[in-house]
């Protein structure tokens, strides 16, 4: 059964390419742009994580560049900037490096999005964070979708974000510390909010199974969005790294992980990888899993199918019970 194709709003690099790396290269991005259309998914957002501002104002225009030819047009649909405006608590900010976490800044956002030339299309900030509402209000107003993550934002918080203009929450039930307060934490005022749509890695490693079916239950499908968090050693083989400035292992199970905290950074997982690891769960029929893993990250980003153009074409084996990639196009 062929599908529409399969969207990651999240993907922070690609077979040892990182795209917050100050040494990043426009062949080394074109590099790992083709390879993830050709290997985990249709179309994506490359997403830069926390970094100095040297990063972003080489970066960005290095990224957008690249986006700008027509080989990726309709593949890569946009850039994610997740952080600065986020969390500097243990575990709530992951792996993103505490020396350039900083307080909502909208002129900061300004050059941000100049630099990105048009092609930041969505932005994740922590929701509690003061004068984030402003923050928030400007970046929706220049076009770009906002999500809330790496945060410790209660339901108050949430709803004044969510009221600026906050559409979804970035891979909930993940950039929150290891433990919670049980009744009262971002994950549970996630899940309430029924203005924010969650954004979920269904790799098998951030989330359990049982989690995951909990999340879809809660928020229904038309609000779930299946992203990989995709890390620069997605699509290596296991063995130990340095990526996103932290020590990491990666598994032969594919858990990618910083050995010295335990916390996971980001998954070595691919869009198709999590699709499968969800299909396995048998929660959803194959029209549901394509709404979640295609058409609702696409409506939230405010595009239309008709502008992925996907490399190769996207089936779902019944016999097998599993999403494969067709020849290329």
């Amino acid at each position: 059964m062929k599908i529409a194709g399969l969207v990651d709003l999240q993907v922070n690099g690609y077979r040892g390419v990182s795209f917050s790396d100050p040494g990043l290269t426009e062949e080394g991005f074109a590099g790992s742009c083709r390879d993830l259309s050709g290997a985990a998914t249709s179309a994506f957002l490359p997403t830069i994580v926390t970094s100095g501002r040297e990063v972003y104002e080489r970066n960005l225009p290095l990224m957008a560049r690249v986006m700008g030819r027509e080989e990726f047009a309709g593949r890569v649909l946009g850039i994610h900037v997740e952080g600065p405006f986020i969390s500097a608590a243990e575990g709530a900010r992951g792996a993103h490096d505490l020396r350039h976490i900083c307080p909502p800044d909208v002129e900061f956002l300004k050059r941000i999005l100049e630099w990105g030339g048009g092609c930041v299309r969505m932005l994740t900030v922590a929701a509690e964070l003061e004068g984030v509402e402003s923050l928030i209000e400007y970046a929706v107003g220049a076009g770009v979708t906002v999500s809330l993550g790496h945060q410790m934002a209660g339901p108050e918080a949430l709803g004044r974000a969510a009221a600026a203009g906050a559409k979804a929450l970035t891979h909930l039930g993940n950039g929150v510390p290891a433990v919670v307060g049980r009744h009262e934490n971002p994950i549970w005022a996630g899940l309430a909010h029924d203005g924010l749509s969650a954004m979920l890695i269904t790799d098998g490693h951030h989330l359990p199974g049982t989690l995951i079916q909990t999340f879809v239950r809660a928020k229904g499908v038309e609000r779930v969005n299946v992203t990989s968090d995709a890390s620069p050693i997605a699509g290596l083989l296991p063995g130990r790294y340095d990526t996103l400035n932290n020590p990491v292992v990666l598994d032969e199970t594919g858990r990618l992980y910083n050995p010295q905290t335990g916390y996971l950074v980001g998954s070595s997982a691919g869009m198709i990888d999590c699709m499968n690891y969800l299909a396995g769960l048998g929660l959803l029929s194959v029209e549901e899993m394509e709404q979640v893993g295609f058409y609702n990250p696409l409506r939230l980003i405010g595009m239309e199918a008709e502008a992925v153009r996907p490399m190769r074409e996207v089936f779902y084996d019944e016999a097998r019970g599993r999403f494969e990639f067709g020849e290329q196009l």
